[in-house]
């Protein structure tokens, strides 16, 4: 899948696509990510892309001319690169007012042809660009950042490891919060005594069930240690797991017996 970048900073992409495990998605191609700097589409020689705002008010507005000539040039490029099968590419926009960025949906983007990501700057986007072109408006959740380069980023970090062969273990996703619409369970590792982190530490053991070797309850303890932090941190994401049908009886017995334990203070 393909991605392009509109911004106005494309050197802070680099160290995400040449760093860390998901790098392998970006160098094998399985996520192909193309910048494009803004700049190179004003029109003066002071290569100016925002303005006041009509109305008046604080900050600058991102115009719409350099915008358009941006996305005709990536439109261009994807057509030449036989991209999205002549459909035309998804627009997302990340935005505070745009939909909440999910493990789900990342996952559906996933199954896709990629898109083009518009990274705002300023106080935002001449909405006339925004209203003809956007197909989708993305959050990452209820905070106002300086611009979209930081959810974008994090848009292909999640995307690049759901690709084949990224990951070491295949399985790690499947594994990650919310795949399954639950928060994840906690993990250990050696060694299998923890000691020396200060007197009021003491020593500290892996949980003994890890250590068994009987994956049956291996199994059951992750499960209920993930129900049992969602049902603490999230309670929501347990309401919609059980509107979705995702909770067996054994869950729903333990989450019943759990609520006296929630309910004491501290």
């Amino acid at each position: 899948m393909r991605f392009d970048v509109i911004t106005l900073f494309p050197e802070l992409f680099g160290p995400q696509l040449s760093h860390g495990v998901t790098r392998r998605a970006f160098e094998s191609g399985q996520v192909d990510v193309r910048l494009w700097q803004l700049r190179d589409f004003a029109d003066d020689n002071y290569r100016r892309v925002d303005d006041r705002p009509f109305g008046g008010g604080p900050g600058m507005v991102m115009l719409a001319e350099p915008l358009e000539r941006a996305l005709t040039a990536v439109k261009r490029d994807r057509l030449a690169d036989a991209q999205d099968g002549g459909t035309g590419p998804a627009i997302i926009h990340f935005s505070p007012t745009g939909r909440p960025m999910t493990q789900a949906l990342v996952q559906d983007l996933a199954q896709g042809q990629g898109g083009v990501l518009l990274c705002g700057r300023y106080e935002g986007i001449d909405q006339r660009f925004l209203d003809r072109h956007v197909t989708l408006e993305l959050s990452l959740g209820d905070f106002v950042l300086s611009g979209g380069e930081l959810p974008a980023m994090a848009l292909l970090d999640a995307l690049a490891r759901l690709q084949d062969g990224v990951l070491n273990d295949a399985q790690s996703h499947q594994q990650d919060s919310f795949s399954d619409g639950l928060l994840d369970c906690p993990h250990y590792s050696r060694p299998e005594v923890l000691t020396g982190l200060g007197e009021d530490a003491g020593a500290l053991a892996v949980p003994a069930v890890l250590m068994s070797g009987h994956h049956a309850n291996i199994a059951k303890w992750r499960r209920e240690r993930s129900l049992e932090i969602t049902s603490l941190r999230r309670p929501e994401l347990i309401a919609a797991a059980r509107a979705a049908g995702a909770l067996s009886k054994s869950d729903e017995k333990f989450l019943r017996d759990l609520r006296p334990q929630a309910s004491k203070p501290g």
